[in-house]
């Protein structure tokens, strides 16, 4: 199954939604300013953030108006259109070897499993991968990264139970030069920012990479479970204040009625979608393309 299939069908929730809703938008037969404000209402309960869904549909309504055009399915497109522009707005992510990729976030997003999948996909990619078990707060993390390292296939650095997270970046580094490792994929624990000592111990694990391993191309991608919608941003602005996100690896999409959210949470805050889990096992992760990601949603 392909990535635009597999979207399809973790994005019905979201699909059904918006799908339902056009529908009896257009069988109204009227394109006017009623339709406009009422397109704006369906993609604002999708998750679209009110301040995105505005530009998009005063564009829709800008074109339309300039084109004359009432046609259902040439709004539809121009529909498409507006949402891929504001989705891929931001950058993309080339993950180059060697790569240091920390994966950061909340507790509870599936950032465990989301590394054992994402060291399979590199694997699978032809690449050498190790992951460092730096999430030495939660008890068994340790034990529950080696079983995913394990169906994986790869190596996994480790300390005891509530040993310094830094230490374990530390020598998980230095193998990973010893080896030449093309990735080092970092688990850390999942923290909130009223979290204030696990936030400087981010920040200290942050600095320890960029001193020892400078060669590395450094990435830090925040998992965000989907189904929090909007509550996602104030996830990404805190991380990203304490050590900078570079991309966004989606969680839990088939769970959720809202994917829009993650339409306006990448084009206000300028952080890319790199991977979309798409199911529970180990395959189940795709890289994100946006246009895939638009035209599951219809």
């Amino acid at each position: 199954m392909g990535l635009f299939s597999k979207l399809k069908a973790v994005l019905t929730k979201t699909r059904d939604g918006i799908s339902k809703k056009l529908n009896e938008l257009f069988a109204k037969d009227k394109i006017g300013e009623d339709f406009y404000e009422e397109l704006e209402d369906i993609l604002i309960s999708a998750d679209v953030s009110v301040k995105t869904t505005m530009e998009i549909v005063d564009e829709i309504r800008d074109v339309a108006i300039k084109e004359k055009c009432k046609d259902k399915e040439y709004v539809i497109e121009l529909l498409k259109k507006e949402l891929f522009e504001t989705i891929d707005y931001a950058d993309g992510l080339q993950i180059t070897s060697p790569a240091v990729i920390m994966v950061v976030g909340v507790n509870g997003v599936g950032k465990t499993t989301t590394i054992g999948k994402l060291a399979n996909k590199f694997v699978k990619e032809g690449k050498s991968v190790t992951i460092a078990a730096a999430d030495t707060f939660r008890a068994a993390a340790a034990d529950q990264l080696s079983v995913w390292a394990e169906r994986a296939k790869v190596r996994i650095i480790k300390h005891s139970e509530g040993a310094d997270a830094s230490a374990v970046v530390f020598d998980a580094i230095e193998s990973a030069k010893a080896k030449n490792t093309d990735v080092l994929i970092i688990d850390t624990a999942g923290r909130l920012h009223v979290k204030a000592n696990l936030m400087e111990e981010l920040k200290k694990m942050d600095r320890v990479v960029k001193r020892e391993y400078p060669a590395a191309n450094y990435y830090k991608l925040i998992a965000l479970d989907a189904t929090t919608g909007q509550n996602a941003y104030n996830q990404v602005e805190v991380f990203n204040e304490a050590v900078g996100i570079d991309g966004i690896i989606l969680t839990k999409l088939d769970g959720t009625a809202k994917g829009g959210f993650i339409i306006s949470l990448s084009y206000e805050l300028e952080v890319p979608v790199c991977f979309v889990g798409t199911g529970e096992k180990i395959d189940d992760i795709e890289d994100f393309n946006a246009q895939d990601f638009v035209d599951s949603m219809f």
